[in-house]
């Protein structure tokens, strides 16, 4: 294939374990839905238009940037958000089991209504594969239970270890220096010749 020609790829159908449609407990009929609670304490950041990522951003399960003319966001591990940095923490995310079909009709509808009804604020993001939900910590306990009453399953998620940019892996220190082995001309590099 070349370079200039744009892939298609059909829609991915959810698993049979993923959604299955049947009625809950409360009389509600619709596909139901495996939730996969991840452990992260989740913040969301806000910085301003055009920002570039800090280095104090940690990845977890779930880190997403979403810029915006008017601000960029950040999805990332709470550890390290500076106490004055604009941030709601912490939260807790819950991943849709997937892949979905991107062509599927309701489906945050249907595991946002029983959270709007228990009266939980939430906080949403989409990926190509699935979406997620995430809630507040204090809250993840009781939006679980609202979704087990709908016949959702919720289980505890094993987070992966997300592969980390190879500048973050270095010491702050050397953060940006690139290699300054042969054919280096930079100042640092010229320096060690």
């Amino acid at each position: 294939m070349n370079d200039q020609t744009p892939e298609t790829t059909e829609p991915i159908e959810p698993s049979a374990d993923t959604t299955q449609s049947q009625v809950d407990t409360t009389g509600h009929s619709g596909p139901t839905f495996t939730l996969l609670k991840f452990p992260e304490k989740l913040a969301i950041v806000r910085l301003g238009p055009g920002a570039e990522i800090p280095q104090w951003a940690e990845s977890a399960s779930l880190f997403s940037i979403t810029a915006t003319a008017t601000e960029t966001s950040l999805v990332c591990a709470t550890r390290s958000v500076p106490t004055k940095t604009p941030s709601i923490k912490p939260l807790t995310a819950f991943q849709v089991g997937g892949p979905l079909d991107p062509d599927a009709i309701g489906i945050l509808a249907g595991l946002l209504v029983p959270l709007a009804e228990a009266q939980i604020p939430v906080y949403t993001l989409s990926t190509f594969d699935t979406d997620w939900v995430m809630v507040r910590l204090v809250d993840a306990g009781k939006a679980a239970e609202a979704w087990r009453r709908r016949g959702h399953t919720v289980t505890d998620a094993v987070p992966a270890k997300p592969a980390r940019d190879k500048g973050r892996d270095r010491p702050r220190g050397d953060r940006g220096k690139g290699d300054r082995g042969k054919g280096d001309t930079s100042r640092e590099g010229a320096k060690k010749k």
